[in-house]
């Protein structure tokens, strides 16, 4: 799986479409989308229309909160594939924790992947005590979890019990949709290396080793992100940056889901 990808959230019809066409274009290959972004079927007709080989593309989706359940999971996984034009997906993730169904949905989401219908699964938005919770009743290791990580929600305990249980931790909203581009140390980071504030974000998270997932529709953008692998932090820097952690988030907890 490449560490730096496309997300696709409040993307729709063409303009989804033309987001992914650009980003295949400029060098992506992962592309992360979910049942619940509604562009599964835009999404499927980029790749289609694409140069890119499907076998070179790396594709994520995931889980809609109202498909939970064993039999209604994997409906909703073949509807997904359906919508995506194609008959595996690189990776399937339970997009949230919620409360009803989780073990269910879990055992659906391994048995798709026993079937080699997805090539690997896992989890997003799944904290510690989610992670724990899983691994009571789970056969497979999530390969995967996806969460809400910047420096301003650096969530160590998730981060740690990710490395050391094998899981690859990937961040979305990683750049906190450009509220946090003010903050003055990570303006004096943009002036030492040259580079953009999404550009310093990225960066750190790759250093971490954490994949990460930006959006955006502009072709600009989606270069400059893309870009953000080109270069590589002081290992100081990234222990600064560190420090930035505030708790604040974009999307809502997973904790209301315990």
């Amino acid at each position: 799986m490449p560490m730096l990808g496309l997300g696709v959230y409040d993307m729709y019809q063409q303009q989804a479409e033309q987001a992914v066409e650009t980003a295949l274009e400029i060098g992506y290959r992962l592309i992360d989308t979910a049942s619940m972004y509604e562009n599964e079927k835009e999404i499927g007709n980029a790749i289609k229309n694409s140069a890119v080989k499907r076998s070179d593309i790396f594709l994520t989706t995931k889980l809609n909160n109202c498909d939970h359940g064993f039999e209604q999971a994997l409906k909703a996984f073949d509807k997904s594939l359906e919508l995506l034009g194609t008959d595996y997906v690189d990776l399937y993730l339970i997009h949230w924790p919620i409360k009803e169904g989780r073990e269910a949905s879990w055992k659906a989401v391994e048995k798709i992947y026993a079937e080699g219908r997805a090539k690997a699964i896992g989890v997003a938005n799944y904290t510690l005590p989610f992670l724990k919770e899983l691994s009571n009743y789970s056969n497979v290791v999530p390969a995967l979890n996806q969460i809400e990580f910047t420096p301003w929600l650096f969530d160590n305990t998730t981060y740690s019990y990710c490395k050391q249980n094998g899981i690859q931790l990937q961040s979305y909203s990683p750049i906190t949709r450009g509220i946090k581009f003010s903050d003055k140390r990570l303006i004096t980071l943009c002036e030492k290396y040259q580079k953009t504030p999404a550009q310093i974000i990225l960066n750190w998270n790759l250093q971490l080793g954490v994949s990460t997932i930006p959006k955006s529709s502009q072709k600009q953008r989606l270069q400059e992100n893309f870009d953000a692998a080109n270069f590589k932090l002081a290992a100081q820097d990234v222990e600064f940056m560190n420090t930035f952690n505030e708790g604040f988030r974009i999307c809502d907890d997973p904790m209301i889901f315990l």
